[in-house]
């Protein structure tokens, strides 16, 4: 991050860090784009600082979404660029209301809802590892419905195919990872 870090606690109580000063979205936090299909696909991921704009998400979505697709969203006018783009029919749920028709975001609302709710437990998470905590929690999701065993038996052979190389110290050093 281009910033000093946010401490949490007492004023003055380390000089050299900043406090968030700015309401709302700011360049001083992180969007995380999440995504659901109706197969139970989920995406999550670090996009950009800030307010996403049309190119952040065509940077995720690309081959990502079959032709012929219906993409329902919030009402953010950068969905309606990125949709002409891709030629992916949008349909865009107004502020205020959850439902149109058959369209709904409530899904999305309540994976949201789960997100935050299980990322309060750590207290905030540092920005070079929020990639990480994404990972587990979809990882948390797309398993919600196994028997504890099998997902210990997942885990370990998730962890140990994919990541066979990597090492503590190489999380230490590392970025923020955006997509």
């Amino acid at each position: 991050m281009p910033r000093e870090p946010h401490r949490r606690g007492v004023k003055g109580s380390r000089s050299s860090t900043k406090e968030k000063r700015k309401r709302g979205i700011s360049k001083e936090q992180i969007c995380v784009l999440c995504a659901i299909d109706r197969v139970g696909n989920i995406v999550t991921e670090l996009i950009c600082k800030g307010r996403m704009k049309h190119t952040d998400l065509e940077r995720l979505f690309t081959g990502r979404i079959e032709d012929n697709s219906t993409l329902c969203t919030d009402s953010h006018k950068s969905y309606i660029k990125f949709a002409k783009n891709l030629d992916v029919e949008l349909q865009q749920i107004k502020r205020g209301k959850h439902k149109e028709g058959i369209y709904h975001i409530q899904h999305i609302n309540a994976f949201h809802s789960k997100l935050k709710e299980w990322m309060y437990g750590f207290h905030s998470v540092s920005t070079k590892y929020l990639t990480n905590y994404m990972y587990w929690f979809k990882w948390l999701q797309l398993f919600n419905t196994q028997k504890d065993t099998e997902k210990s038996k997942y885990l370990l052979v998730q962890s140990h195919t994919s990541h066979s190389d990597t090492k503590l110290k190489d999380f230490k050093i590392r970025e923020a990872i955006y997509i």
